[in-house]
């Protein structure tokens, strides 16, 4: 049952990732241009209706995937270059290093994520870049609070010690000692953390500080169409499914990865 689960949660992401590439082709219409009446009915020519605009819901989902997706994957690439670079770091120096660095993450994590992005965006004005880094370093934070024990695990291990007694340099004991063997922790925290940065980046578009018209995310595509509800049409949930699957899709797959790796580590 559990593999069933897993080949359609991979199934499902892949499928969402290709019509994200594919967009420019897959979209019946410019994602821009209005080419209907506003809140069009589901048809042959607009197989999800139109929003308030007249613009085809199926272009603009397309299209939103891309910023969905595209956000979601970078953000957790560069926090998990930073965030666990850091905790590799912290484990082996130890003293003022380990202590000064989970102190700053105790800080950011001690404000709620969402007023913390609300605040650095409202000071430093909405863009992609800023949206990107801010929420990078939010997630940075949670990668380091997760790998910090591992490593810390890691860096007590006989090995380790025969690699420091060898002379090895920092760059060995943090790339050739320690990623390795907290690489099965780590893939599942990168896995976690793409759904969760979908979710964020949903949750702040939906209050218009996230991806900014025309341009739009999922979130921000059901911000747009909220008022079709009102008016008996059901578009704002084409880009809400979306969500759903995305976040399913990838807990299915890293629930099937866990999984895995806890029978190896009984069995080993």
């Amino acid at each position: 049952m559990r593999k069933i689960g897993f080949i359609l949660s991979i199934g499902c992401f892949a499928a969402l990732v290709l019509a994200a590439l594919l967009a420019p082709w897959l979209a019946p219409y410019s994602p821009s241009d209005p080419v209907h009446m506003a809140y069009s009915a589901p048809g042959d020519d607009a197989l999800l209706g139109a929003d308030s605009l007249g613009r085809d819901m199926l272009s603009r989902i397309l299209f939103g995937l891309r910023y969905t997706l595209g956000i979601a994957l970078l953000v957790s690439v560069l926090a998990a270059a930073v965030g666990v670079t850091l905790a590799f770091l912290a484990a082996f120096r130890r003293g003022w290093t380990d202590l000064v660095l989970g102190r700053l993450v105790d800080a950011i994590m001690s404000v709620p994520q969402i007023i913390f992005a609300l605040v650095v965006l409202a000071v430093a004005g909405v863009s992609l870049t800023t949206l990107v880094l801010t929420m990078a370093v939010l997630e940075a934070t949670l990668f380091y609070r997760v790998i910090r024990p591992v490593a810390g695990d890691i860096v007590a291990m006989d090995y380790v010690e025969v690699a420091r007694l060898r002379g090895e340099g920092i760059g060995w004991y943090l790339f050739r000692e320690i990623l390795p063997n907290a690489a099965p922790t780590l893939i599942a925290e990168f896995g976690i953390r793409i759904a969760y940065a979908v979710l964020f980046i949903s949750g702040l578009s939906f209050l218009g500080v996230g991806v900014q018209p025309p341009a739009a995310d999922l979130g921000g595509l059901v911000r747009e169409n909220a008022l079709a509800i009102s008016v008996g049409q059901l578009s704002p949930l084409a880009p809400a499914v979306c969500i759903a699957l995305i976040t399913l899709s990838v807990n299915g797959i890293v629930d099937w990865f866990i999984h895995k790796y806890s029978i190896r580590a009984e069995l080993g």
